[in-house]
């Protein structure tokens, strides 16, 4: 399977990531990437940037390299109500919104509560992907998650990187990845890259995918072509606008 779209990808600005968005593009484009999103986190990561970083990626160009760049974030999920770390005047004016748990942002809570955070988090209007639902320090009930997906019409990530940096998460992962199938829902494949070189690194999370049986239809990132097409029927400003245009 081969995936050309990276939509989840971290540079510097992060804190605690290792190249620049020139750099990543650069990478990308090596690959024969067509799509990254870049995606740092909120500003209630330690380190992050401030708030204005988000409203200030308009200067980006669309292309870089010859890949498409998406202006996003990886927001973080506050507390049970789904609270994010970005204000709606910054979310409604990126590209992609992704939302997860971290435990340097929200402390673990039970099941049932952080089933909740995640189910509040899928019903802003805002956010499009949930990232590594899978994480072991935040037990879900994964059925409930997938099943408000569905509902919302939203994306679950399989997350490359957890497989290496968060233990116990192979086997949370590819339940999700069986729901996932079992409930058809979108699922998008990243590298969660945090230096240049790992972007679009997905061997590990592709593999999680296949075994679930996962079809290809089902992949939201295959392409740069079905992310537009996912992110106009959101009613993302830039792409509406493209298919307006159309």
């Amino acid at each position: 399977m081969k995936i050309l779209a990276d939509l989840h990808v971290h540079t510097l600005a992060s804190g605690h990531a290792y190249s620049t968005i020139e750099e990543t593009a650069k990478a990308a484009a090596a690959k024969g990437l067509e799509m990254i999103a870049i995606t740092d986190h909120g500003p209630a990561m330690p380190g992050g940037p401030h708030q204005y970083y988000f409203g200030n990626l308009r200067v980006l160009p669309p292309e870089i390299h010859g890949v498409e760049i998406l202006r996003g974030a990886e927001v973080n999920i506050l507390d049970e109500q789904g609270s994010l770390d970005l204000q709606e005047y910054y979310l409604k004016r990126l590209d992609i919104v992704l939302a997860g748990l971290h435990n340097v942002c929200m402390e673990p809570l039970c099941q049932k509560k952080n089933t909740k955070a995640l189910v509040n988090a899928l019903q802003n209007p805002y956010v499009d992907i949930i990232v590594h639902p899978g994480n072991p320090d935040f037990p879900i009930d994964m059925e409930k998650v997938v099943q408000t997906a569905k509902q919302q019409n939203k994306a679950l990530e399989i997350n490359n990187s957890s497989f290496l940096v968060r233990k116990g998460s192979r086997k949370p992962c590819r339940e999700i990845a069986r729901l996932a199938r079992e409930y058809g829902i979108l699922v998008s494949i990243s590298s969660d890259s945090h230096f240049s070189g790992n972007v679009g690194e997905l061997d590990l999370a592709v593999e999680v995918a296949l075994d679930a049986g996962i079809p290809a239809e089902n992949i939201l990132n295959i392409n740069g072509d079905r992310v537009r097409r996912f992110l106009a029927r959101r009613g993302k400003r830039r792409f509406v606008s493209q298919s307006d245009g159309k």
